[in-house]
């Protein structure tokens, strides 16, 4: 326990922290010191995003206290760049003190002479940002940890249009919460008249809006009883997917009944995350068990959606985030070709580490395709800059999120269950499944294989690591991988493109980011891209060929797992 950590520790035990807060301190002081010495030795970061970490008394831990001092400075920022009145909408996740966290937050923005509307119980992260946009707010918040573990919480920030924040006001939001220094800067209470409460009468406006983005209608008609399974993951998608499903018409819904009940506890999974197998593995059990059609599964704060078929031979299997954008994506742009509702400006987003596949979809049906740098604050900023002069389909990334249509700004595992579940009725009208749609896309664009890893450098200078290794690769790039020549160079950090051969450079046009991305001649991408606040790196690699016949499927597939193989060993990764 250093001097600097020892003074934090005295200042909330002699301070105006509660008689709870201060027994827990004393707890850990006598029986997990390392513990509290982790709890105090720095600040809770307020990153671009909002806070996010784990919960306990400290000023490193999700508290009453962190979660105040940060609402204390997003309320004056918004006061200051909303001079003539400020709104706010909140809402909260499943987890364990989400709703205390949603109530703190509420009752210091109410405080400040803001007019808050605050869920009257656990919601949908897009739901919120539904809220913002329909409730004409200026800002927003969801106290939520996303999938993190159970021992985590959260709090996320958002701007007037239902995004997260974005340059200029993510930085700007920073330096007015750190500007706040302790607990006697925070107007905690006082404004309750503030404070009104919502509900059901914006979950049916919510229901009709996702209602309204179906495109074959007629189809879920004459398949209204398919099999569908869902699993909310003991979180917020149990509140509004059963619902949007019946409200498209499907009337076969199968619940994970363990999984069904909000827990913060998340008692079946060890991460609540439907990434992980482990987490669909209740899921997968139901969908076989009923021979169902499709198995459907999102995040506690239902922003994510993971999707589980049956392939050739009959054994469920779960899509990765870039097959289930790949789907979601031709479904949308081909199902409204046929339908006659496209519209020669339509456009869709996606991300620079996500599937090149999408770019061909996208050509081949004469349809805008824009990529942006990672995180669904950069898909909303391109709807706003493009907004009124080009038409918003869809958007997604890799990591199992969708955002459809334009009456929200975030990424919204609700709608997208809807949109699959319609896709998968409108596969099997045509006879087959969603797996061997998949195939035959892959016929038609090629086949397209992408994997992630992600690797972690322990210790002090973790950081300090994977800052050498980017520095490595941004000055004395590769000349081959896996003996084929690196073609380009995208230097994100440095927002120039290079091609290798003559030194040819190039803008790519989008806002600063620590990541680079080799293109290899064979068509192979590589992208490396550090986390902003672990000492964590993470590797991208997208490797395709051509597919002539779905029966050589297996056969392709397994050639390109080995190829992604070779590459990661002749990087040394």
């Amino acid at each position: 326990m250093t001097e600097a950590i020892q003074q934090k520790v005295d200042q909330w035990l002699n301070g105006n922290y509660d008689q709870a807060t201060k027994d827990e301190i004393k707890r850990l002081a006598a029986e997990k010191p390392d513990e509290l010495a982790d709890a105090f030795y720095r600040n809770l970061e307020f990153g671009t995003g909002g806070l996010r970490g784990l919960m306990g008394p400290g000023t490193n831990r999700m508290n009453k206290y962190t979660v105040g001092m940060a609402t204390q400075g997003y309320a004056n920022y918004l006061k200051q760049c909303f001079p003539d009145g400020v709104k706010v909408a909140l809402a909260h996740d499943s987890r364990n003190n989400s709703r205390f966290f949603a109530e703190t937050a509420a009752n210091v923005f109410a405080a400040n002479g803001i007019k808050v509307y605050l869920f009257e119980a656990l919601r949908p992260t897009p739901e919120l940002s539904y809220a913002i946009r329909t409730l004409q707010c200026q800002g927003g918040v969801v106290c939520t940890a996303s999938h993190n573990p159970k021992e985590y919480n959260g709090y996320k920030a958002y701007w007037n249009d239902g995004s997260q924040l974005v340059p200029p006001h993510d930085k700007n939001v920073i330096k007015e919460v750190e500007k706040i220094l302790t607990v006697e800067d925070v107007k905690w209470s006082g404004g309750e008249a503030n404070i009104s409460i919502i509900g059901k009468d914006l979950d049916a406006e919510y229901i009709e809006m996702v209602k309204g983005l179906s495109v074959n209608p007629d189809v879920i008609a004459k398949h209204h009883d398919m099999k569908i399974v869902y699993t909310s993951i003991h979180g917020t998608g149990i509140t509004l997917v059963p619902p949007v499903l019946r409200a498209f018409g499907f009337d076969n819904i199968h619940i994970v009944k363990e999984q069904e009940v909000p827990d913060g506890n998340f008692p079946t999974v060890v991460y609540p995350n439907p990434e992980e197998s482990e987490a669909m593995s209740l899921g997968l059990k139901l969908a076989e068990k009923i021979d169902a059609d499709i198995l459907s599964g999102t995040d506690p704060d239902a922003d994510r959606i993971a999707i589980g078929v049956k392939d050739n031979n009959g054994k469920w299997v779960l899509m990765n985030g870039n097959q289930t954008a790949v789907l979601a994506f031709n479904y949308l742009i081909e199902a409204r070709k046929s339908r006659g509702i496209a519209k020669p400006n339509d456009m869709v987003i996606t991300t620079i580490v996500t599937t090149p596949m999408i770019d061909h979809i996208a050509k081949f049906y004469g349809v805008g395709c824009y990529r942006v740098l990672t995180g669904f604050k950069w898909i909303a900023e391109m709807i706003r800059a493009k907004e009124g002069k080009e038409n918003y389909i869809i958007g997604g990334e890799e990591s199992f999120g969708l955002m459809i249509g334009d009456k929200i700004r975030d990424k919204d595992g609700i709608s997208a269950v809807a949109l699959l579940c319609e896709m998968a009725a409108y596969e099997k009208e045509k006879g087959r499944s969603l797996y061997q749609k998949m195939i035959d896309l892959y016929v038609q664009f090629g086949l397209y294989k992408e994997h992630l890893i992600s690797i972690t450098k322990k210790g002090m200078d973790g950081q300090q690591q994977i800052a050498d290794m980017m520095e490595s690769y941004r000055n004395n790039p590769p000349k081959t991988i896996n003996g084929v020549a690196v073609k380009h160079l995208l230097d994100y950090e440095l927002q120039k493109g290079t091609d290798l051969s003559d030194g040819t450079t190039w803008p790519t046009g989008l806002p600063k980011s620590n990541v680079l991305q080799f293109i290899l001649a064979d068509g192979t991408s590589i992208s490396a891209r550090p986390s902003g606040t672990e000492p964590k790196i993470k590797f991208y690699f997208s490797v395709n060929a051509k597919l002539d016949n779905a029966g050589d499927f297996d056969k392709v597939n397994g050639e390109l797992d080995a190829k992604i193989k070779a590459v990661i060993k002749d990087m040394k990764l």
